[in-house]
């Protein structure tokens, strides 16, 4: 039997299985990868928000990371929610020991605008995970979070990008998607190629998940082999298809559709 190529996530777990852990597993399966985690932290979580949030000891996540890449070994690594500074440092410090491209989602905040990293890691984030980054994924909260850049029109993700390449990683993708306009634009580069990322607006509110999602499927697609901007191509193409599929759950707001190519 073939063995599919393997990603880790590392990344918090989401009850209403809408992003976080559940959400990359998901994407990963539907990608034709083998998805395993190491999860950071437990949260409460539903279509209206997040109700709780616990981070898990640094040991425990030392240990899953190791237990899994010591035997069965990865082929691209994402990180997702890292919950304070000192998970933050041992994440870094694990990553450093891994040949395998890394996909960063500096996530810092929820779909309903609930926090999921503590203020204090903030230096850590900077200086210790995104230089391991082989793509780094910030949306343009995160963006102004990280680099005091604030995104107001198209023309800005340029800015933005420089500013993030500032801190290491080898590639940055600007997401643009909450910017005004019939388009969903996001800007790719590594300071010297650029991939303007295009995509038509789906008027669907059912969105929770989409940076998780699209950090996922671009891990997935450089474990199989592609390159950074086709493994971001691609994760477009798959996450703007998931989110046209998006459906309600709850009161809130409902999930993208994870297996929206699998229902034909």
């Amino acid at each position: 039997m073939p063995i599919p190529p393997r990603v880790l996530t590392v990344a918090g777990s989401d009850s209403g299985g809408g992003a976080g852990i559940q959400a990359d597993l998901k994407t990963m399966l539907a990608l034709g990868v083998h998805g395993m985690s190491v999860v950071t932290a437990v949260t409460a979580q539903n279509s209206r928000g997040v109700q709780g949030s616990w981070p898990l000891p640094a040991e425990t996540v030392r240990a899953q990371f190791r237990s899994v890449v010591d035997d069965i070994g990865v082929q691209a690594v994402k990180t997702g929610m890292l919950a304070s500074a000192e998970l933050v440092e041992t994440v870094a410090g694990l990553l450093a020991g891994v040949h395998a491209p890394v996909v960063v989602d500096p996530v810092g905040v929820s779909k309903h605008g609930d926090p999921l990293l503590a203020a204090s890691a903030l230096d850590a984030v900077r200086g210790r995970l995104l230089p391991l980054a082989t793509v780094a994924t910030p949306n343009l909260d995160e963006v102004a979070w990280l680099t005091g850049v604030r995104v107001a029109v198209e023309a800005d993700l340029r800015k933005a990008a420089d500013a993030v390449l500032a801190f290491g990683p080898e590639w940055a993708l600007i997401k643009g998607g909450h910017l005004d306009g019939p388009d969903a634009v996001d800007l790719l580069t590594d300071g010297e190629e650029e991939y303007w990322l295009r995509a038509v607006r789906h008027p669907n509110r059912h969105t929770h998940g989409t940076g998780c999602t699209l950090a996922s499927a671009i891990a997935s697609g450089l474990a199989k082999g592609y390159p950074v901007p086709e493994s971001v191509t691609r994760a477009k193409d798959y996450v703007t298809g998931a989110i046209a599929a998006g459906f309600p759950l709850g009161g809130g707001i409902g999930p993208v559709d994870h297996g929206w190519m699998l229902r034909g």
